[in-house]
């Protein structure tokens, strides 16, 4: 049931005519208004979407998520905010509810207007559909050049009672955490003030989705919304202590595992690989180290091609900006340790080769300058990525 699963929500997909062909308009609500945060790209060109959403959000409360596939609405200018804001009235006429409380996102290509008619039609049967099995139907119309819908519930302990996130995210390229990544829908049955939940999800996606990268861009589009229905009969989390922990400790297992699987379906992947940075002076250093390990085009060919190149890893942490002692620093593949105070050890190839064919592949470098460390997900580049991404409008 994946986004529905927690109690007071529904969904719905429908194929509005965006694209070519399939279900491209998804619809999530909620049973009544309740308490909503986001999180936003902080690239400079944003969609508006992006921008209009962020200005409802600004209420802490919503009743709905409306996501068209095939069309980003974004460098559109003012004729974009129109009809970012005109979808967000059309949805709000659908369910019964104040345009403000409707987040609006978009995903696709480019500098396209949105085709406002197929919207205006689209809504109220999408509207007209809402189930509370309508979960995955939604999670396959938000795709673009996914493969596979991403979805999961996590249930957890709260007051007494079993309470429930549920999740649904899309993306496979374009992606580079920068505060929030790809589309992120996260929904909960828990009851918590607005300020707590938009706590919550900034510590959520920190620990997740901005921990991964595919090839290094951060979309215009970049959103992850929360949804909590209050609809469990737990007593509402007012403030922090254990009903918080849990909550944001549900949210973080949701997060993590939509993350992971936006990464195994990065466009043309064939491995996954985990960038672990250690003995950093500072969390931040170790973040960025990983980050430029993770998005080095020439460390994720080799990646790609099983080749256990430590060198372009310990080029990768020397270009970071990050003022390190090579002579210091130690890098491991899996279990093999392959270079030790910035130079080659005396390892078998072989064994170094089988560790980066390993699911995951475990990148770890030691910079021995302090306790602080730091991780990031990252995918192998293909020739599959090349060809989707030369031919992406045609």
């Amino acid at each position: 049931m994946s986004v529905t699963a927690p109690r007071g929500f529904r969904a719905s997909a429908v194929a509005s005519g965006i694209k070519a062909e399939g279900p491209d308009l998804a619809l999530v609500v909620a049973d009544r208004t309740c308490a909503a945060a986001g999180v936003f790209t902080r690239n400079r060109a944003q969609a508006a979407p992006v921008l209009v959403s962020r200005e409802h959000l600004g209420t802490g409360q919503a009743r709905a998520v409306v996501i068209n596939a095939g069309c980003a609405n974004a460098a559109t200018g003012e004729a974009g905010l129109r009809d970012a804001r005109e979808t967000a009235r059309l949805v709000a006429d659908a369910v019964d509810c104040r345009p403000p409380e409707v987040v609006v996102a978009s995903t696709g290509v480019i500098g396209v207007a949105l085709p406002m008619p197929a919207l205006r039609a689209g809504i109220p049967r999408a509207a007209a559909a809402l189930d509370r099995e309508g979960g995955p139907t939604a999670a396959r119309a938000i795709m673009t050049t996914d493969t596979r819908p991403k979805e999961v519930v996590v249930e957890f302990p709260l007051g007494g009672e079993t309470a429930r996130v549920g999740g649904m995210a899309k993306g496979a390229g374009m992606i580079a955490p920068n505060m929030a990544t790809m589309l992120c829908v996260l929904t909960t049955d828990a009851g918590i003030a607005s300020p707590l939940l938009a706590s919550a999800l900034r510590e959520a996606v920190g620990e997740s989705l901005n921990r991964i990268t595919v090839d290094g861009d951060t979309s215009t589009n970049d959103m992850a919304v929360v949804l909590a229905s209050g609809a469990v009969s737990a007593p509402p989390i007012t403030g922090a202590g254990r009903d918080y922990d849990a909550l944001r400790d549900a949210l973080t297992r949701a997060a993590r595992d939509l993350a992971e699987k936006i990464v195994r379906d990065g466009e043309g992947a064939s491995r996954f690989a985990e960038v672990r940075v250690e003995g950093a002076a500072s969390a931040q250093d170790a973040d960025r180290i990983a980050r430029t390990i993770a998005e080095s085009p020439l460390v994720k060919t080799a990646l790609h091609g099983g080749d256990p190149n430590w060198g372009r890893i310990l080029a990768a942490v020397g270009r970071s900006g990050v003022a390190v002692d090579m002579g210091r620093v130690d890098i491991h593949l899996g279990p093999v340790w392959v270079a030790e105070g910035g130079r080659a050890r005396d390892y078998a190839e072989s064994e170094a080769h089988h560790a980066v064919t390993q699911d995951p592949v475990r990148i770890r470098v030691d910079l021995h300058a302090g306790k602080a460390s730091g991780w990031m997900w990252t995918c192998d580049f293909t020739r599959a990525y090349v060809d989707i991404n030369a031919h992406y409008r045609s």
